[in-house]
């Protein structure tokens, strides 16, 4: 059985940071793409960040560009996600999301096969 489990979530001011991170199990962790998806309150869930099975293939939603870093470290079969520079609309449930199709031409389009429970991010202004 396939398990994804968030942590590092919390409350945050803005300009901080945090470093998201998902453990997994019950999966070849080497061969999935991965990604982070979230979900403002009120609005749909979108990608945040997804990385192929390789890393050598990265997504960042124009949202979080330039602000955000996802890793994966095959050897732990986890991935993480880095924050910075936080601000009140990063607001959300963040949840890590597993797929063969995360990092590829098609990755944006496609709904995962496996989720997390999802982990709350709050930044307060």
């Amino acid at each position: 059985q396939v398990h994804l489990v968030e942590s590092g979530g919390g409350l945050v001011q803005a300009g901080g940071s945090l470093r998201l991170s998902c453990a997994t199990s019950g999966l070849t962790f080497s061969t999935y793409g991965m990604g982070w998806v979230r979900q403002a309150p009120g609005k749909e869930r979108e990608f945040a960040a997804m990385i192929n099975w390789s890393g050598g293939s990265i997504y960042y939603a124009d949202s979080v560009k330039g602000r955000s870093t996802i890793s994966r470290d095959n050897a732990k079969s986890t991935v993480y996600l880095q924050l910075n520079n936080l601000k009140p609309e990063d607001t959300g449930v963040y949840y890590c999301a597993a797929d063969g199709r995360l990092g590829t031409i098609v990755g944006t389009t496609t709904t995962p096969r496996c989720w997390g429970q999802g982990i709350q991010v709050t930044v307060s202004s």
